[in-house]
């Protein structure tokens, strides 16, 4: 029973280059996330404040956007290391929950050694509620892609 649980339970992890900086990256990522649906119109259409205060954990904001197909997406703030530009989400409900029983997400924006820029990392931490389940490798290409609008974003505000 034990090895057929764990083929279940994954972490896969990106990293995306970027121009902006770890500070406007991770502020824009907490603290301003109801401008990303600008930022990335094509893959993210909205972002509503159900509880809380936007960038403070505890927060429950619901996503809409487009992986494939229209989704939507509950998530609550878990942590957040603004010091280390670093915040975790656990997502509540949603499309996603219709595969997973549960899901992790974790990004940290850390400078680029010896260059302007960042290096933004992506984690994924999940359960999936089965095998025939696919490890979520298209979700982590879409936040990379919303990673780089984003970014493009913030360097045209410049």
């Amino acid at each position: 029973m034990a090895e057929e649980a764990s083929s279940l339970v994954g972490i896969i992890e990106t990293t995306v280059e970027v121009k902006s900086t770890p500070e406007k990256l991770h502020d824009m990522l907490v603290g301003k996330k109801h401008h990303i649906p600008s930022a990335s119109p094509s893959l993210v259409h909205g972002c509503e404040l159900h509880e809380g205060e936007i960038g403070q954990v505890g927060s429950i904001v619901t996503w809409n956007y487009f992986h494939g197909k229209s989704a939507v997406m509950k998530e609550r703030i878990e942590s957040i290391d603004p010091e280390n530009n670093r915040a975790t989400y656990r997502v509540l409900e949603g499309d996603l929950m219709n595969e997973y029983k549960s899901f992790v997400v974790t990004f940290q924006v850390t400078p680029k050694e010896g260059e302007p820029g960042s290096v933004l990392h992506w984690h994924f931490e999940y359960e999936k509620i089965n095998e025939e389940v696919a490890h979520p490798e298209t979700l982590l290409q879409f936040a990379v892609e919303v990673s780089k609008e984003i970014d493009a974003h913030l360097m045209s505000e410049e």
